[in-house]
């Protein structure tokens, strides 16, 4: 499948991740940039915003911002909105979870399974058919490492190929989740005056909000209809401190710059506030399998 390389001529050096090496985080920001990149592990998605955003420790950053089966990451949204960073691409993950263990492990050896809440549930289905005890831990690349350094016999862990690979541990069974089809959206953001020109633009992510008199969100969604341009992602946002009146997320599909620039034109007349996050590549086009 085609790689997301749109970025290798000016690839950053080293981006911000929320969670530990090996994490789907690494793998989002290695399909995207690829396999060189450094990546600065953080604890918060506030701390990815506020390190990519920080010209002396890194060169952008890559930030979850939905997924398909438990939606979008809210509070995401609002961290970009205050940010000065800007979306140059995205990545369309397949989550794919496998359970690990240390080389020589065999099934029947295994004790504990540890891992995320959220990775444990994805593989109940799997995790059920054995009489093992489920530890929640805080990242499922942290419960690979935790594995590798304790050196146990009796532990296993659920986390991605990457993470078996980074701490020397073998996939005893791979693909456990229930829900093969499972997509985490990664946003990778820079500072404007680091971001290079993309080529053959085909999405952009935009905010707004209207004066909520009656019919003024309708008139804007015309004005996307008619310039012929997918209105892919619509997501709406309280404005702190109004009586309930909204801010308006949206993702934009078309064919050519002029399209969007035309559209644009005709929208800001009809909205109080209009921002553009990005314009940049489609990556649902370029979705890669290989988490």
């Amino acid at each position: 499948m085609e790689k997301q390389t749109q970025h290798q001529t000016s690839k950053p050096h080293k981006v911000a991740i929320q969670g530990y090496e090996g994490s789907f985080h690494q793998v989002a920001a290695r399909q995207f940039f690829g396999e060189d990149v450094e990546v600065i592990a953080c604890d918060t998605f506030r701390d990815v915003v506020k390190i990519a955003a920080n010209k002396k420790e890194s060169d952008g950053g890559v930030m979850a911002i939905e997924n398909s089966i438990a939606g979008s990451i809210l509070p995401n949204y609002s961290l970009l909105k205050k940010s000065n960073l800007q979306v140059v691409g995205e990545v369309y993950l397949q989550i794919k979870q496998n359970l690990l263990v240390n080389p020589g492990v065999k099934l029947e050896d295994i004790k504990e399974v540890h891992s995320h809440p959220m990775a444990i549930l994805q593989c109940l289905d799997f995790l059920e058919k054995h009489n093992w005890k489920l530890v929640e831990t805080e990242d499922t690349a942290l419960s690979a490492q935790h594995i590798h350094k304790n050196r146990s016999k009796t532990q296993a862990a659920i986390a991605s190929k990457l993470a078996a690979e980074l701490f020397d541990l073998d996939i005893l069974a791979p693909n456990i989740h229930t829900m093969k089809n499972n997509y985490t959206r990664f946003l990778v953001l820079q500072r404007p005056d680091s971001a290079a020109p993309i080529e053959n633009p085909n999405k952009a992510s935009i905010n707004f909000h209207t004066d909520h008199s009656q019919g003024s969100l309708a008139r804007v969604l015309t004005i996307i209809a008619h310039a012929g341009i997918n209105l892919s992602k619509l997501q709406s946002f309280p404005i702190p401190g109004s009586d309930f009146k909204y801010n308006f997320y949206a993702d934009l599909e078309f064919e050519s710059i002029q399209q969007y620039h035309f559209m644009e034109e005709q929208v800001k007349n009809q909205t109080e506030s209009y921002t553009c996050f990005g314009i940049y590549r489609n990556g649902n086009q370029l979705k890669l399998k290989s988490a």
